[in-house]
Order: structure tokens, then sequence, then C-alpha cells
């Protein structure tokens, strides 16, 4: 079975018409929205499907930033908000401390305010003592 392009638009629903009463997949299929694995199983992509049929029937669906960046938008978006474990420690994600180009060893200053605490990132110079306050 060789791939052909996938077709768009008129094409698209022109087929889809002829297509009669196939499985959606199939559909996506025949309309050449598949790819073949390196170990040759047949991978049908439903989402770009759908969104040419959209688009075909002039509904255009805009992909997110992430989308359009190559990211695939999986997983949680950080919410800010940690709680204590069980074992007294507060865990601060990977997602946090991206956001916040922090690097293994970066050592923080607790001060502890009313419902909250701050974190202040200590300098190098400062953990020397080379620096005072």
């Amino acid at each position: 079975m060789e791939k052909n392009k996938p077709l768009t638009g008129k094409a698209l629903l022109q087929r889809l018409n002829e297509l009669g009463s196939v499985s959606r997949k199939e559909a996506a299929k025949l309309c050449g929205y598949y790819r073949i694995t390196k170990s040759g199983e047949v991978r049908v992509n439903l989402g770009k499907f759908y969104e040419a049929v959209l688009a075909a029937g002039g509904l255009a669906v805009q992909s997110s930033d992430k989308e359009a960046n190559g990211q695939s938008g999986r997983g949680r978006s950080p919410s800010y908000r940690v709680k204590v474990h069980q074992n007294g420690q507060i865990v601060i994600g990977a997602a946090y401390t991206k956001a916040m180009n922090l690097k293994p060893g970066d050592t923080f200053k607790i001060k502890q305010g009313y419902k909250h605490i701050h974190l202040y990132l200590i300098d190098s110079e400062e953990m020397d003592g080379t620096t005072t306050e």
C-alpha cells in the first residue's frame, strides 16, 4: 500500500461522497491520512483528517501556538499551587523550575508571610560569604 498525498478541499469532499458508508478510520486511510510505522503497522491520523474535512467544509480550525511549534500540548499546565507531602516536604515541579530558569544546585532563602511563603534565590557570591547584607 503506497501512501499518496492526503486529499484536501473539494477533492476530499468528493472522495468522501464516493466512499459512502465506510468507517471514519477507513475513510481517513483511503483519503491519505495515514502513515506506516517502521514495523509496517498502518497508523491512521484521524485528527488531521477531521481538520481537513472541517477546512474543506469552510470551517478552518486554527492550531494552537504549541501545535504550530511542534509541541504536542500533552501534560498538565502548572497550577502554581503545591501541597505539603506526608513527610513534610514541598516539591516544586520541573515546569516551575524550567519557567524560572533554575539549575540543579540553586539555593533559596525561604521567608514566611501571611498565608504564603517566598522563595528568594541566593547568589553564589552570597553563599560564599563575600557579599554582606
